[in-house]
């Protein structure tokens, strides 16, 4: 007997066509702020890729408001995590410690 929840239908083009309008606007990382080098290469850690806001995993839609530009580790690490509200909280920690 099967735990997991049924995936949400996706179409690839309405997901292409939501990839290029984020793409076109060139906004920064929705998980951490920082800015996205959109000319990486789609494998490199730091390239763009779309990020649901609240995952289909736990009921979001698979709609352009519930999308977001990621880096690709940013997303990685978000994964399908939320908090209470439903949406995630990453936290960023900075020292002035170098560590060499």
């Amino acid at each position: 007997m099967s735990t997991t929840q049924p995936r949400a239908a996706r179409n690839t083009t309405t997901r292409d066509r939501h990839r290029a309008q984020i793409r076109r606007a060139k906004p920064p990382c929705g998980i951490c702020g920082a800015d996205i080098d959109y000319g990486l290469p789609h494998l490199d850690p730091g390239a763009f890729v779309v990020d649901h806001i609240v995952p289909l995993a736990k009921g979001g839609a698979d709609t352009l408001e519930n999308k977001q530009a990621a880096h690709r580790l940013c997303n990685r690490v978000k994964s399908d995590k939320t908090d209470e509200s439903g949406l995630v909280t990453i936290r960023v920690f900075v020292t002035d410690r170098c560590w060499w």
